[in-house]
C-alpha cells in the first residue's frame, strides 16, 4: 500500500512548534493561534489542530474551551510538583540500577554522558546540554529493565524541558551539573545507592529556586501582549 506523505505532516508540525515552544520563541501561556501558525508552516488548519492536539497530550501545549489552544503556563506549585516527581523518579531509577549485578557497562555508559555534559557546558550548548543530561538517567532506568520507568521519566522531561532550556539559557556558565553526576557515578562505583539518590535529589532542590525565578520572569515578559510573535518561516 502506498504511503501517502501528508500523514507525516502532524507530527513534523508538532516537532516545529515544540522547538518554539522550547526555545522560548512561544512563551509561557501565549496563544496559539491556529490561522498564524498556517501561515508560518504554509499548511492547512487540518494538521495544525492535530500537531497541537498531539502536544497537549505531552503537556506542552492546553486548549481552553473557546478560547483555543496556548502554550501550558504552568503556577508554581505545578512546577514544584513537576520537579519533586522529577527527583524521585531519578532517585527511584538510580537506586534499582545499583541492584544490577554487572555494574560496568552501565558506570561506562554514564561517564560517556557525564563527559557529553561536561562538554557541552564548556561549549555553552544548552540543548546538548539538556540532552546529556536527560540520557544520563535514561540509562541508569532502562538498565533496570523497567519499561515503565523509562517511559515515564522520557515523558516527563519532554514536559518540562522548556523549564530547563530557560535555566540553562540564564546560568549554564554557573552550573554544577556536571559535578553532580559525576558524583553520582562515584557513589554507583561503590554501590552505595542512597548518596547517588541524595545527590540526584540535592541537585534539583538546589536548581529550583533558579527554575522558578526564570520560569516567573519568562512568563510576565510583555504579559500585556501575549500575541503570536512567531511570524512567517
Amino acid at each position: 500500500m502506498e504511503v501517502k506523505a501528508p500523514a507525516t505532516i502532524p507530527y513534523f508540525l508538532q516537532e516545529q512548534i515544540r522547538e518554539l515552544i522550547v526555545d522560548g520563541t512561544i512563551r509561557p501561556g501565549q496563544p496559539l493561534r491556529e490561522q498564524e501558525l498556517e501561515q508560518r508552516f504554509g499548511t492547512s488548519r487540518s494538521p495544525i489542530r492535530e500537531a497541537l492536539r498531539l502536544l497537549e497530550l505531552s503537556g506542552l501545549v492546553t486548549h481552553v474551551q473557546r478560547k483555543g489552544f496556548r502554550a501550558t503556563l504552568y503556577t508554581e506549585t505545578q512546577i514544584r510538583h513537576l520537579y519533586l516527581l522529577r527527583a524521585e523518579l531519578e532517585a527511584y531509577c538510580l537506586r534499582q540500577a545499583v541492584d544490577t549485578e554487572d555494574l560496568a557497562p552501565l558506570l561506562g555508559e554514564l561517564d560517556r554522558h557525564q563527559g557529553e555534559i561536561a562538554k557541552a557546558l564548556a561549549a555553552g550548548d544548552v540543548r546538548a546540554c539538556i540532552s546529556a543530561s536527560c540520557e544520563f538517567y535514561l540509562s541508569a532506568a532502562r538498565s533496570t529493565g523497567n519499561s515503565p520507568l523509562a517511559d515515564m521519566l522520557s515523558k516527563l522531561y519532554e514536559q518540562i524541558e522548556p523549564l530547563r532550556y530557560l535555566l540553562a539559557r540564564r546560568s549554564m556558565a554557573s552550573s554544577n551539573i556536571a559535578a553532580c553526576t559525576r558524583r553520582i557515578i562515584d557513589a554507583m562505583a561503590e554501590r552505595d545507592a542512597e548518596q547517588a539518590a541524595s545527590v540526584a535529589r540535592g541537585y534539583l532542590a538546589d536548581v529550583l529556586p533558579a527554575v522558578l525565578e526564570a520560569y516567573r520572569d519568562a512568563a510576565l515578559q510583555d504579559a500585556e501582549d501575549l500575541a503570536p510573535r512567531y511570524g512567517r518561516a
